[in-house]
């Protein structure tokens, strides 16, 4: 597995080995003692899938105390652009954010660290997203944030995009600041 630091440090982009011949291909997803290694602690509780269309946006959500959550994101059929943006109070990367492409072809992962909101906008109709989580949902610790806030200066090709109304009315990252996760080196 090769491993890529992000430009923000703590986010990984994780390309597993992939084995193909005519019949198809072969790749390991999840190797417990090789993702340790590879600095992706786990445990992870609860494992989700979701389907969207093309021009679908979903985000920028994250958890925080006491359910802190991190996710290891894969795309199993389609394509998305997958964003992990640092909104940990004091962080010196805050408001940076990581963009990779995953493709069920590529076979790529993104490591989105507790404290990182989390987001994709689906490039293909019919795309499946698979994300292992290290705590369980918990709704009263769920925060979104405007995927366009200025603050954030996140762009991304391609829109209008379909958003749901949760992620349409999401609040600025200066109004949920006093939510959100503090930076400790």
């Amino acid at each position: 597995m090769n491993v890529i630091e992000g430009q923000v440090p703590g986010v990984k982009i994780l390309e597993p080995r992939t084995f193909g011949d005519p019949r198809g291909f072969f790749r390991e997803t999840w190797h417990a003692d090789r993702y340790v290694e590879a600095g992706i602690p786990g445990p992870f509780v609860q494992d989700n899938l979701s389907s969207s269309a093309a021009g679908v946006l979903r985000g920028l959500h994250l958890q925080v105390a006491p359910s802190l959550q991190g996710k290891l994101v894969s795309v199993p059929k389609g394509a998305i652009l997958d964003m992990a943006v640092d909104v940990r109070v004091g962080s010196p990367t805050f408001g940076q954010s990581v963009v990779v492409e995953l493709t069920g072809e590529n076979g790529k992962q993104l490591w989105v660290p507790p404290g990182f909101a989390h987001g994709f906008v689906s490039l293909e109709d019919d795309t499946l997203v698979a994300y292992k989580c290290t705590s369980m949902y918990d709704p009263g610790a769920e925060v979104s944030i405007r995927w366009d806030d200025p603050a954030l200066n996140l762009t991304l090709p391609g829109g209008p995009f379909q958003l749901s109304a949760k992620d349409e009315a999401a609040p600025s990252v200066e109004a949920v600041l006093d939510r959100l996760p503090r930076y400790t080196p």
